[in-house]
């Protein structure tokens, strides 16, 4: 019988971080732990982010706890499927494969692992004041990153222009790609004329121009839209295979952006990167703001899937109290470091 138990454990941000859920000066996280009988562990990371993921969180708590007794009693199967609870199944998805591989957060064994080679990535660029994240997009091209994800929505929109004609005067399309999410904050109307006042700045891809909910708008800008649109929040909360394959059957998106850690582990991500490649959409992988357990877990994993475009992996080091790991950021890779050990004992488990 495997018994589980866990841990509240509060992320707290170094700087308030603006997203576009508000500012966040804390993220809820919550860890589980599994032991086998053998005294194998596991430990996964409940993935939640406010006011984007499924789960409540009033009640999130509840229900781990909940969950983790009915573990420990053999009423429940740690890789039951729950599809109400993504995040959930996400953390017990990856203390499962943690338990099997010797619980040493070696989930997914590889050359990553082992430190040969790293994985591409985007450097993510914080909504805040024009001068910040110009300053921060300095930074980021000083590191050798290729290829920056911008929010669009913090400044008006006059000024996203002014900062994007900036950018393309310092750097060329041969210099940097740049990606755009706008978290569906414009209306059909407003997406169609923006975006193509966008597009004379060369951009890759606009996330999620419209909230999700409105296929037929949705569908109609994938099909004429000047920048490829990628689908994000769009895919949150859609359990049924059958809605899945309707979704990207009927929008065609030029891309999906993928969050394990929202979506429900990596069976449904597996699943979905199945249909795009069926309907011929681009995808990428993206951490979803988790500490380094969950980051891990999901860089590990995307490491298998043999990718070679730039990756949303951030590195976790938006924490004061992040859990030390081998994860390590070298100009644009994420690296894993295997003489840097994990050191656990800052949250009990």
């Amino acid at each position: 019988m495997v018994r589980a138990s866990y841990i509240v454990y509060p992320l707290v941000f170094i700087r308030p971080a603006g997203t576009s859920r508000g500012i966040l000066a804390e993220k809820p996280c919550i860890y589980i732990r599994l032991t086998s009988e053998r005294g194998e562990t596991g430990i996964g990371e409940v993935s939640f982010i406010p006011g984007l993921s499924v789960e409540n969180q009033e009640e999130l708590e509840i229900q781990v706890d909940h969950i983790c007794k009915l573990i420990s009693r053999g009423e429940m199967d740690p890789v039951q499927h729950l599809p109400a609870l993504p995040g959930v199944q996400f953390a017990l998805e990856s203390a499962v494969q943690d338990m099997k591989t010797g619980g040493e957060q070696l989930l997914y064994p590889s050359e990553f692992t082992e430190g040969q080679n790293g994985i591409p990535t985007n450097g993510l660029i914080w909504m805040g004041t024009k001068e910040f994240m110009i300053s921060q997009i300095r930074d980021k091209m000083k590191l050798g990153f290729r290829v920056l994800k911008l929010k669009v929505g913090s400044l008006s929109f006059s000024e996203e222009l002014d900062l994007l004609k900036w950018i393309r005067s310092e750097f060329g399309t041969a210099d940097l790609e740049i990606r755009l999410d706008a978290n569906g904050a414009w209306t059909p109307e407003d997406a169609r004329k923006k975006i193509e006042l966008l597009s004379r700045y060369w951009i890759h891809s606009i996330e999620q121009p419209i909230a999700p909910g409105q296929q037929e708008a949705l569908m109609q800008l994938c099909l004429d839209s000047a920048i490829p649109v990628a689908l994000d929040e769009e895919l949150i909360g859609i359990t049924d295979s059958l809605k899945r394959k309707e979704l990207l059957d009927k929008v065609r998106p030029s891309y999906i952006i993928l969050k394990p850690g929202l979506l429900g582990g990596f069976s449904v991500t597996a699943e979905w990167i199945a249909l795009a490649e069926k309907y011929k959409s681009g995808w990428w992988l993206t951490s979803a703001l988790e500490s380094n357990i969950g980051l891990n877990a999901i860089a590990q994993w995307t490491w298998q899937r043999g990718v070679n475009r730039p990756q949303g992996l951030g590195t976790g080091a938006l924490y004061t109290n992040n859990i030390p790991s081998p994860l390590q950021m070298s100009g644009e890779q994420l690296w894993y470091r295997p003489e840097n050990k994990w050191d656990l004992n800052s949250i009990g488990l």
